[in-house]
């Protein structure tokens, strides 16, 4: 046996697989071949709509056309999210998490010279122009901005459906990515218990040194064959169901709205994702505080005003259940897990993809020379993922343990002590006395930048005492002073931004539009 790593193999297609493929192949020297198998047989979930701004930078690095991009994804922009209705029950009641942090964010933190007026602003709205322009329905870009460029910082929504053969075509033709139709039907076992090779229905043995399953909720190889255990966090994270269906436009001209959406509902809350052709909505809920039939009939109350009553009980809707939680182990022997096959827990940020472009990145980066270099490499594999775990499942929680909402047991539970973590305890603690920023030491490894504990928090209506010395020096008041000057320069600033944007942008679909027709440049 070779100790040398050269024959990589991806069991699994779907967004996963391919972008998987994608990443490690166009990092890869010549002499490691990536091969790709995928069934026939099995459908993707496909729920993955919606990502974070790093996909600009995967698909720049795998050489991927944005223009391209949007006119065979059915894609649209992102610039973050709207949460309605998770405070309380006001309609009123909403506020964003927007890609652009705050004005000058590494210089200042803003937050404590806002608090005084938080009654007058919202934060979004005081330190950064995208809430502003989410709302009038732009798009974060001009067609004379370079692809991948940006103007305000942005992902993208998408049609998993479309993305998957997209990124196919792509990584076979281009980045010289074996592709196998087939099912596999056995795994194969060296003496040292790493998988030697896997058997398939139609094409044979196909042999590997490092085996990648992106088999989904089944992980057939890290879950199956080496039987690592799964972790469930439902006691944390409640919801364990969805239910989702797709809606025309009423008109082929209708705007299209450049966040997602995430309206709270009495057990749950409501996605809502523009694409091109499409809105792509669902439920997500938990089984244990209600029932299918009443998150059903939430949900087509919900989509009723858009199509009328009659389309609206009309339309299919798909259920979709799954375990939250991950396995204890990503990466075990010479299989790692990347994907559904790893863990899943529910879209509410979006963190599917991004975990996926971290997991592979990681592999591209330090991808193992020899199979000696391989259980180091896993080791720090499996504690950075399961750090980026405990972070993901901490910054969901926070979602739902700042509400005021107390109309059912489900918003009540979520707010209970024994169903938050102590390190989130803690930093909830922490923020009544001073904000979330740079300094934190607890956000500093975050995948989340501080920036979105500070939209968050502070769109919850989460406050922090604004502290000052009754008697400082003069030294520290002509500090206070510069900053609170600087302070008030960057919110009119910021006011006057969202002017020079009003103009400069244009809506969301006319900008879609364009680059299907014309392109955007490239660099």
């Amino acid at each position: 046996m070779t100790d040398q790593i050269t024959r990589v193999v991806i069991v699994g297609g779907g967004s996963a697989g391919w972008l998987t493929a994608g990443i490690i192949a166009a990092a890869s020297p010549a002499h490691v071949q990536i091969t790709l198998i995928e069934s026939p047989d099995v459908a993707a979930i496909g729920v993955g709509e919606g990502t974070w701004p790093t996909m600009r930078s995967t698909l720049d690095t795998i050489g991927v056309s944005e223009t391209d991009f949007f006119r065979e994804c059915d894609a649209s922009f992102k610039q973050g999210s709207k949460f309605s209705r998770w405070t309380s029950l006001s309609k009123e009641d909403d506020y964003y998490h927007p890609f652009t942090p705050p004005a000058k964010y590494h210089e200042i933190n803003l937050a404590p010279f806002w608090l005084p007026f938080k009654e007058k602003i919202s934060f979004a709205n005081a330190v950064c122009p995208q809430a502003a322009i989410c709302d009038m329905g732009y798009a974060p870009k001009q067609i004379t901005t370079p692809e991948f460029g940006t103007v305000l910082n942005y992902g993208y929504h998408l049609d998993a459906g479309k993305f998957a053969p997209f990124l196919h075509k792509h990584c076979v033709e281009k980045l010289g990515v074996t592709y196998i139709g087939a099912n596999v039907t056995a795994i194969n076992s060296r003496e040292n218990g790493d998988i030697q090779s896997v058997n398939t229905d139609t094409q044979g043995e196909v042999v590997g040194d490092l085996f990648v399953d992106c088999t989904g909720l089944s992980s057939l190889l890290l879950g199956k064959h080496y039987s690592i255990p799964f972790v469930t966090q439902k006691s944390i994270l409640f919801n364990d169901s969805a239910l989702a269906v797709q809606i025309p436009y009423v008109e082929g001209t209708d705007a299209i709205a450049s966040y997602t959406l995430s309206t709270a509902q009495t057990n749950g809350w409501i996605w809502d994702i523009g694409l091109q052709s499409r809105r792509g909505i669902g439920h997500v809920f938990s089984s244990r505080y209600t029932t299918d039939e009443l998150a059903e009939r939430e949900l087509r109350n919900y989509i009723a005003p858009a199509v009328g009553e009659k389309m609206a009980g009309e339309l299919s809707v798909r259920k979709i259940s799954f375990n939250p939680g991950h396995r204890e182990t990503f990466w075990h022997k010479n299989c790692v897990a990347i994907g559904l096959a790893a863990g899943f827990i529910e879209p509410l940020e979006a963190t599917a993809l991004v975990l996926i472009e971290l997991s592979a990145k990681m592999i591209a980066e330090q991808f193992p020379a020899n199979r000696s270099a391989m259980d180091i490499v896993a080791k720090r594999f499996n504690n950075t993922l399961n750090h980026h775990w405990e972070q993901i499942i901490d910054f969901l929680k926070l979602h739902y343990v700042l509400t005021k909402r107390t109309d059912t047991e489900y918003w009540r539970d979520n707010c209970l002590a024994s169903t938050i973590s102590d390190r989130l305890q803690e930093l909830l603690a922490l923020w009544k006395v001073q904000s979330p920023w740079l300094y934190d030491e607890m956000l500093r490894e975050e995948m989340f930048p501080s920036a979105s504990y500070q939209y968050i928090y502070y769109g919850m209506c989460g406050t922090t005492e604004v502290r000052g010395s009754a008697n400082p020096s003069s030294n520290n008041k002509r500090l206070q002073d510069k900053k609170l000057r600087k302070a008030e320069t960057l919110f009119m600033e910021n006011a006057q931004h969202i002017q020079q944007l009003k103009k400069a942008l244009q809506p969301n679909r006319e900008l879609i539009e364009k680059i299907k027709q014309y392109g955007l440049q490239t660099i």
